[in-house]
């Protein structure tokens, strides 16, 4: 290996530690608040967030100097959101997210029908975000590999049910189930049309989209968020709390009503996915 090489490779990882210590300090000021919070349903989020590992990365500076391989209808800076709801909603949703972390795994499992509700009514369209915070932190993959498995799925026109099944089927924090493309494909069963949809099956196992999850996933750490989930409406956060208020189901669409007072609704889309089953 030249030294030029060698160079590189210091400087990267040096770089990389730098992030992890960034990455600490906004965990522990994100615990803190999180624990003087009393978020009705979602509360008990310790171990929400996470370290990003050296080998994510480096594999997202890699990527992130050549084309990536974006889903179909990625769009948002970069091409690195996934969005559900009316385009033209009137009010956004920006979730900050990661398949392997329990605290997203309870925000979306007590608010799926509240924001299900709200994008079918077209007050609210969903602006989602994959990262993969849990796999530097526990080790593993499993948080990469659902996160391009929900890719190949927003493909093949099915991200939103794909998306709550794995939440509903998530594994323990520290069982890296969704490393296997066995698990993911075997959810992918259970949302009608997907496991046969062109191509999906060979994106999963190709891992088609790793090199956007990757970019997605350095993009979080450049965005100086606090952990995940990081949750925003209109771009401003509202997880655990806006303001003094907690979030809870009504309050969220308190504050969406507030928002788009006086604003046209969106175009009614279909009723969001049926309730996803657990396994």
């Amino acid at each position: 290996m030249s030294d030029n090489k060698r160079e590189g490779k210091r400087s990267a990882r040096e770089r990389l530690q730098r992030e992890r210590v960034a990455d600490k300090a906004r965990e522990k000021r994100r615990r803190a608040l999180v624990a003087g919070a009393v978020v009705a349903g979602v509360l008990g989020l310790v171990g929400a967030g996470g370290l990003v590992a050296a080998e994510i990365g480096e594999r997202s500076e890699a990527g992130a100097a050549g084309p990536v391989s974006a889903p179909s209808g990625a769009n948002g800076d970069d091409n690195l959101a996934i969005t559900v709801g009316a385009q033209d909603a009137p009010s956004t949703l920006t979730v900050w997210e990661d398949f392997r972390c329990p605290a997203c795994a309870q925000f979306e499992n007590a608010y799926r029908s509240t924001i299900h509700e709200l994008e079918k009514s077209g007050e609210l369209k969903v602006e989602y975000h994959l990262a993969t915070l849990i796999d530097g932190n526990m080790g593993g993959s499993g948080s990469l590999r659902a996160a391009n498995a929900a890719a190949c799925a927003q493909d093949a026109g099915k991200f939103a049910p794909y998306h709550d099944l794995l939440y509903a089927n998530q594994p323990p924090e520290t069982d890296d189930a969704f490393a296997r493309n066995g698990r993911l494909l075997e959810l992918a069963d259970k949302v009608d049309g997907l496991r046969a949809a062109p191509g999906f099956e060979k994106c999963v196992k190709d891992g088609t989209h790793d090199d956007w999850v990757d970019k997605s996933a350095e993009a979080f750490r450049k965005g100086d968020f606090s952990g995940t989930p990081t949750v925003l409406l209109n771009g401003e956060a509202v997880f655990p709390k806006k303001g003094n208020e907690n979030i809870t189901p009504a309050n969220l669409k308190k504050w969406v009503a507030r928002a788009n007072e006086g604003k046209k609704r969106g175009t009614p889309g279909a009723a969001g996915p049926a309730a996803p089953e657990a396994s």
